[in-house]
């Protein structure tokens, strides 16, 4: 397999092409534009893009963490979230109990 259990990709590896379909839904002449303008990209750019996204995340998972409790206050999402980017364990040491109350949600 190439590049396998190397770290660091050599020249050759970057230059080739992708292999595969990362988009099915988009014509390979977008996507080989898309791929070029990312390899292109400063890295504090690409960092941002990874910031946004994580960002998108957030928000979609609270959206859903509304919908499953609506009638939890904003702080008690923020915990539930916690759970879920954390882990139960880890959210419960960082931020206390969950209102005091096992969550079968939280995994």
């Amino acid at each position: 397999m190439k590049g396998f259990g190397r770290l660091k990709p050599t020249a050759q590896d970057i230059s080739q092409p992708p292999t595969g379909v990362l988009f099915p839904d988009t014509r390979p002449e977008a996507e080989a534009v898309l791929i070029g303008l990312l390899r292109q990209a400063p890295p504090w750019r690409k960092l941002h893009i990874v910031g946004q996204l994580n960002q998108a995340v957030r928000t979609l998972t609270l959206s859903g963490l509304r919908t499953r409790h609506p009638e939890a206050t904003s702080q008690e999402l923020h915990r539930r979230l916690a759970d879920l980017l954390l882990g139960p364990d880890l959210a419960a040491q960082v931020y206390g109990p969950l209102g005091g109350q096992e969550d079968p949600d939280a995994l």
